[in-house]
């Protein structure tokens, strides 16, 4: 062995002593010798001294070999250990391998030869050992360290689902407090709007041309702040599952030209043509006529804010699978890429500042979103910077409410042989996905293939 080792031999035969030491000469062995004659002084050396091997006779004049191993592993006091056995000592071999000794080796066989052998062995041994050892306790070590980070972790989880139920019982608070608020405003702001409307009426007085500005003023004041609170209460409504669908058959093109109607003056106050187009075989739909409408105006009242010059052009069209869509293209300025998957979320807006040129909620889009996913239908966005928007609107034709105690909805379309069904009430979702698609759009100008 290239190595020195340090070896002790506990033998009270001072012959055994000087065969062992003369074997490992012999054998070529690089060591340091250490001897002592019995059990205590190997005790005494063992806990001050690390030795890579100890050959120990099994009889000792204080203890035997078997009470040793035994008083140093209680001692956590790790060694190799070659126990040297007499004649008709290997019955007890057994016991000596089980207490702790590495190896036991006959008196009898001691030869330089026999013994090199046997310390390479148990030196291998004892080190593999070791390695196992100390393996384990890096396992025993990282077992301990995952235990304390999955308590840590559930200590973080608790405390997040704390923060969530303290978070969803805020947003609760906060959508009763805006629909009790907006319920709230709504009665005098239609106070102010009817008095305004009676002022303005000839046969209760002439007003002056300043006073008639004034309380015109007022009046679209009015109607504007109304508008805005009727947004937030229907946004409560559909945020907290309170907004029902009252479906009904009715014509949706007689709707969608009602709107287009109401919001043609809108658009002549800015000198943009609105275009309308129908074409449908069957203009009959069970839907909620009143949350058909309102998308309609939503996204008009958004196209005509956002179109300084050019033209608007709704159009409703049939598709398979007994489905409508609704489209609404302009000229306007158009969205980025980059907020398409915004423009849907509740109180978003592409100018976020106080001093942004288009006044707003921001919750018209979000408003669409919950209604339109009630319905279960499908929203699309086409859209180029500086040229303008499409919204396509798919709705099925027909929506079935929840039954109630087994009955079927009271109102069917005639030859209707598929069912669309879709929640009553569907809260709101406030992050969007990416709605961008290829729309095909024949009967208007598709701005989107310029350049």
């Amino acid at each position: 062995m290239e190595e020195t080792l340090k070896i002790l031999v506990v033998d009270d035969d001072e012959v055994d002593r000087i065969a062992i030491r003369s074997a490992l000469t012999t054998a070529g062995v690089q060591m340091q010798l250490s001897e002592v004659g019995n059990g205590n002084d190997a005790f005494s050396v063992l806990s001050v001294t690390a030795y890579d091997c100890v050959f120990l006779d099994y009889s000792l004049p204080d203890r035997d070999a078997l009470t040793l191993i035994q008083q140093l592993g209680s001692s956590e006091i790790k060694v190799p250990l070659v126990v040297l056995t007499g004649q008709g000592d290997e019955q007890i071999t057994l016991q000596l391998l089980k207490a702790g000794a590495t190896d036991y080796l006959s008196k009898s066989r001691i030869s330089p030869e026999t013994l090199s052998q046997v310390l390479r062995n148990v030196i291998r041994i004892y080190r593999a050992e070791m390695q196992v050892d100390l393996a384990n306790q890096q396992l025993r070590e990282t077992h301990e360290q995952l235990i304390c980070q999955n308590q840590e972790l559930e200590r973080q989880q608790q405390q997040i689902q704390m923060q969530n139920f303290k978070l969803l019982e805020a947003s609760r608070l906060k959508s009763l407090f805006l629909a009790t608020i907006s319920h709230e405003l709504r009665t005098p702001m239609n106070a102010i709007i009817g008095f305004s409307q009676i002022l303005l009426r000839p046969k209760f007085g002439q007003l002056t041309r300043q006073q008639a500005d004034m309380v015109e003023r007022i009046l679209n004041n009015g109607k504007h702040l109304l508008m805005l609170l009727n947004e937030v209460l229907d946004f409560s409504k559909l945020e907290g599952g309170g907004l029902d669908l009252k479906a009904e058959r009715f014509d949706i093109s007689k709707v969608i030209n009602l709107v287009v109607s109401e919001m043609r003056s809108l658009a002549d106050a800015k000198n943009l043509s609105l275009l309308v187009q129908t074409d449908l075989q069957n203009p009959l739909v069970f839907n909620d006529p009143v949350r058909v409408k309102q998308i309609l105006i939503n996204l008009l009242s958004n196209a005509i804010k956002f179109t300084e010059s050019g033209e608007i052009w709704v159009e409703v069209k049939e598709l398979p699978e007994n489905r409508v869509v609704i489209i609404v293209q302009d000229t306007g300025i158009g969205i980025a890429p980059r907020d398409f998957k915004h423009i849907f979320e509740a109180f978003r807006q592409v100018d976020q500042t106080i001093t942004r040129k288009y006044p707003g909620t921001g919750l018209g889009l979000a408003i669409i979103d919950s209604l339109v996913r009630m319905m279960g239908g499908k929203i699309f966005l086409e859209s180029k910077l500086g040229v303008g928007s499409m919204f396509k609107i798919e709705l099925p034709r027909q929506i079935r409410l929840p039954t109630v105690a087994g009955h079927a909805p009271a109102s069917q379309l005639d030859n209707d042989n598929e069912d669309f069904f879709c929640p009553a009430k569907n809260p709101h979702q406030s992050s969007s996905q990416s709605r961008k698609a290829p729309i095909e759009y024949p009967k208007f100008k598709n701005y989107f293939q310029k350049n």
